[in-house]
Formats: C-alpha cells, sequence, structure tokens
C-alpha cells in the first residue's frame, strides 16, 4: 500500500507546473535536483534520485521502482519512455532517451546465478525510439554509444540464468539489432541492420553484421568517421 500512496503522490506532483513539481519533489521526496531542470508531465519513482543541471524531461515517461536514479548534466528524456526497476540507472552527462523506449529490470529473478540489476548509459550516448533494453543483469553503454533506428532489443535473461551485457565507447547499434545475454560489441565498431549478436567480440574498428553476427571488415575513413562523430553539437571536448 505505501507504494501505491507513492506513485499517487508522484502523480500529483507530476501534474504541476516544472517549478512545482521540481520543488515537490525536493521536499516531499528528498530528489536532489541540480539548476534549470525542466520535468514535464513524468513520474520519477525512485528509492534515490540525483538529477544534474540543465536536465530536460519531456511528457509521460514513467520512472518506477529503481533503487537509484541518477541524470548527469545537459541530458535530455524525450517522451513516452519506461524505465523500471534494478538497483541503479545511471544516464551519463549530455545523454539523449529520444521516445517509445522500454528499459526494463525483473524484480526477483529466478535465476541461479547472482544478478546485477544495473543500467549504465555512458555520457553522451543516445538511444532513439522503440528499442527494448532488458537489464535483470548488468547492461552498460560507454561514451558516445549510439542506439540508432527502431526496434531493437538486448536482453541479459533466459529462463534461469543471466549474463551482462556491454557495448565500448564510441559503438554505433543499428535497427532491429538483437543482442543475446552476454553480448560484447568493442569500442569504435559498427553493427549493421538485423544482426544477431550471441557472443562476446574482441576487436575493435570493426563493422559486425548478419545472423548470427561476425566480424565482416575493419572499418574504414568512412566508417571511423561515423563512430568518431560527435553525437551532439553541444558536446564538451572532454566526452
Amino acid at each position: 500500500m505505501a507504494g501505491k500512496l507513492k506513485l499517487a503522490a508522484l502523480a500529483c506532483v507530476a501534474i504541476l507546473p516544472s517549478g512545482l513539481a521540481r520543488v515537490g519533489l525536493r521536499l516531499f521526496f528528498g530528489y536532489k535536483i541540480g539548476k534549470n531542470v525542466r520535468i514535464g508531465f513524468s513520474i520519477i519513482d525512485a528509492d534515490e534520485c540525483v538529477i544534474g543541471d540543465n536536465v530536460s524531461i519531456g511528457h509521460l515517461n514513467i520512472f518506477t521502482g529503481i533503487g537509484k536514479l541518477s541524470i548527469g548534466e545537459h541530458s535530455r528524456i524525450g517522451v513516452l519512455n519506461i524505465v523500471r526497476g534494478g538497483d541503479e540507472v545511471n544516464i551519463g552527462r549530455y545523454c539523449e532517451i529520444l521516445r517509445l523506449n522500454e528499459i526494463n529490470s525483473i524484480p526477483e529473478p529466478d535465476a541461479v546465478n547472482e544478478t546485477d540489476p544495473r543500467f549504465i548509459l555512458g555520457d553522451g550516448s543516445m538511444i532513439a525510439a522503440s528499442h527494448k533494453i532488458d537489464f535483470t543483469d548488468k547492461v552498460e553503454f560507454g561514451k558516445r554509444v549510439i542506439l540508432g533506428g527502431r526496434n531493437s532489443s538486448i536482453w541479459t535473461h533466459n529462463r534461469q540464468s543471466t549474463e551482462p551485457v556491454s557495448i565500448g565507447d564510441f559503438s554505433y547499434i543499428g535497427s532491429e539489432i538483437r543482442i543475446a545475454p552476454g553480448g560484447t560489441i568493442p569500442a569504435k565498431c559498427i553493427v549493421g541492420i538485423g544482426s544477431v549478436i550471441t557472443k562476446a567480440f574482441e576487436v575493435e574498428n570493426q563493422l559486425i553484421a548478419g545472423v548470427p553476427a561476425r566480424e565482416v571488415k575493419e572499418l574504414g575513413e568512412e566508417g571511423k568517421f561515423l563512430t568518431g562523430r560527435k553525437t551532439r553539437n553541444d558536446l564538451p571536448d572532454d566526452i
């Protein structure tokens, strides 16, 4: 019942104008919220919450059942995203999560191994639209990773066990990708449309593609330009 009452109170705060919502979240829930933060009609439910300066959170987002939520400065959350469960959700500085994404951790999974339910989105990384990410075990994106296009999915669990997933710095993941538990993408790689990642790759600067995916070739100058390009025009040089 206490959880339902908290959600009801958070929903009441969510309908307030952004300035009043910030005051309510600080005063009644102990959230730490920086300067110039804009919060639309969205529910933010976490045991602990830290939001950095100049963050923008759009309308109809739901953050719920999260142990520790942190959103770094200048990050932007679009609309209609769901982030649910887990011990920790850490969204870095200058990140973007656009719309209609589902980022979910199964509570109390029936797993034979220890799980690490954390989602970490590195500084300057971007998630586009309509992707599904399961972080029943740890999912970590490095800095300036792009999960582009639509309808990709990342899974860390099967029926009885989990394995983490990691994507290295500067990598670009295309549309309709599937990453199985234990999948690893090294830094500065491009994963082609429709690929299925079933293992841990190790070599950087590769085009990875296929079903199941394999290393197709080393990236040329065009590919290196794509992975090296800044994800946002306002991205600081230290990211």
